[in-house]
């Protein structure tokens, strides 16, 4: 219903509104992944509903506590959750996000928000569990958000109310933090080489020190790790400016541990690493065979953990296979989640390359693009020299980008594949990797030992060389094309699936080509 002058939507009875965002998180709750849902959905509070001007239909204005949070929940659900309350309710649901204003929040036990309902927003996870009825607040309009913080649980909302302590005066500066701030989620191409980190780290970005906590990153060189957690740094700071965040390179870590070492102040290197809010620590199988550092670094996680700050590591491999680390250390890394991030797929390497040029304002054909993708395999890094080549070489000779420009910019790319990578290289590659005899490529044996090895072999032959099927299948001890044509469809097919496949297959990749 309207007021006299008909402007804005009133609040309907609370009763009805409130029973049918119950029941529409409910519908949600059943639907999303659990680890979604307690993520993203449950701390929220319950949404005002009112009617919409006219035929409208209803207005469901949801108060979200952070910018990062309201673009994650308009970007992965509004859509969703606009259609469950339109079904519901029976006619049509408009959903309006909007930020709640902060005000400092006196750190509260678990306790003592329960005995004390009406001193905290109650949260959907509250209503879902206990039944709770709605205290009356105001109408949460976008131009007017009700007041006070609604994510229970959340170590940082209080940060900057804290008492100041040795390092609680850290300014929030990009130099300080370390953190790159061209690096963010919105430029990170997505994709399933990257899907499940991706996923673990906007869960982090969205709710640090709750769940992920350490969150490992694995995979080989040029693949995205830094980007990623570059990217998480980057999400909390827009959120909480004054959170103390820090990146570093494991080397660094390093040479601190050392430095106070000498000068025996190791109260200033807990100082600088017990207090952060995340810490991001990129490449930490450079600590192997450093004692002292592996154990300045336990303290520091540990300290970290119990103060529910969020870790995030990435590695070369994952945690078990790091060699010459205290297994106390890699067991605490396996405690939380670790995913890896994978060579990226053909229709990925496109689309990293188109979204590249568009950053450089240089628009790219997608043929131009696949051609490129095609003979840069190896990582991102990679792919983004091969980027540079053939821009700078259209600028400077003042031609369009096309397949033929592009084949001259990275001739000699090209030219040193070519030249290094024969079957017979790949044949002798893949036997050493597998531990078999370079003549069981050529042989009958068909044992699994065997065939499988060959397999890989040949599929590898048919995409790094200019081989035809008939000239490969000759390779291999005279063996039929259709032979050949069976090795590569399988061994592609389960590269698409099998992560540990399409690790070996990346080794071998990398190593071909020198």
């Amino acid at each position: 219903m309207f007021g006299a002058e008909g402007l804005s939507p009133q609040p309907m009875q609370q009763d009805p509104g409130f029973d049918l965002w119950q029941r529409g998180c409910e519908r949600l709750a059943a639907e999303l992944p659990e680890q979604q849902f307690n993520t993203w959905i449950r701390p929220l509070p319950p949404a005002v509903v009112a009617d919409g001007a006219g035929a409208e239909g209803l207005v469901v204005s949801l108060r979200v506590p952070n910018r990062f949070k309201l673009d994650w929940i308009r970007n992965q659900y509004a859509g969703r959750i606009e259609s469950i309350l339109s079904e519901l309710a029976g006619k049509p649901a408009r959903l309006e996000l909007a930020l709640a204003a902060r005000e400092p929040l006196a750190p509260m036990s678990r306790s003592a928000a329960v005995s004390s309902p009406s001193s905290q927003p109650i949260t959907v996870g509250q209503v879902l569990h206990n039944g709770l009825r709605p205290v009356s607040h105001p109408s949460a309009s976008p131009a007017a958000p009700a007041a006070g913080p609604v994510v229970a649980g959340q170590p940082l909302a209080a940060a900057p109310q804290q008492a100041p302590s040795a390092a609680a005066n850290l300014p929030p500066s990009a130099s300080r933090h370390r953190i790159n701030s061209a690096l963010t989620f919105d430029n990170l191409v997505p994709g399933r080489a990257n899907q499940m980190a991706r996923t673990a780290a906007l869960h982090v970005a969205g709710a640090p020190g709750q769940m992920y906590n350490p969150l490992f990153i694995y995979g080989g060189v040029g693949l995205g790790k830094t980007h990623l957690i570059h990217a998480v740094g980057n999400a909390l700071l827009k959120d909480k400016p004054d959170a103390r965040v820090l990146y570093l390179h494991a080397e660094q870590f390093i040479s601190d541990v050392v430095k106070n070492y000498q000068r025996k102040t190791f109260d200033e290197l807990k100082a600088k690493y017990h207090s952060l809010d995340l810490l991001l620590i990129d490449d930490v199988q450079f600590f192997a065979g450093k004692e002292r550092t592996q154990e300045e670094f336990f303290n520091a996680f540990e300290a970290l953990l119990a103060k529910r700050a969020h870790i995030i590591m990435t590695s070369d491999t994952y945690p078990k296979g790091l060699a010459d680390i205290d297994e106390r250390l890699t067991s605490r890394f396996d405690a939380g989640l670790t995913v890896a991030i994978e060579p990226p797929e053909l229709e990925m390497r496109v689309a990293i390359l188109i979204k590249k040029a568009e950053a450089e304002q240089t628009p790219m054909p997608e043929d131009v693009a696949f051609f490129i993708a095609k003979n840069v395999r190896a990582n991102v890094r990679e792919l983004e020299g091969a980027l540079r080549k053939v821009l700078a070489y259209s600028r400077f000779s003042h031609k369009e980008i096309n397949i033929q420009l592009a084949r001259e910019a990275l001739k000699d790319l090209l030219s040193i594949q070519n030249r290094q990578i024969s079957v017979e290289n790949i044949q002798k590659t893949v036997a050493d990797f597998y531990k078999i005899k370079i003549a069981d490529m050529y042989s009958k044996k068909r044992p699994a030992s065997i065939a499988r090895p060959r397999q890989i072999a040949m599929y590898l032959a048919k995409e790094l060389t200019q081989k035809s099927l008939p000239e490969i299948g000759e390779l291999f001890g005279g063996r039929d094309h259709t032979t050949v044509l069976h090795a590569v469809r399988k061994i592609g097919g389960e590269r698409q699936k099998n992560t540990e496949l399409n690790q070996q297959l990346h080794v071998l990749e990398q190593t071909l080509k020198g």
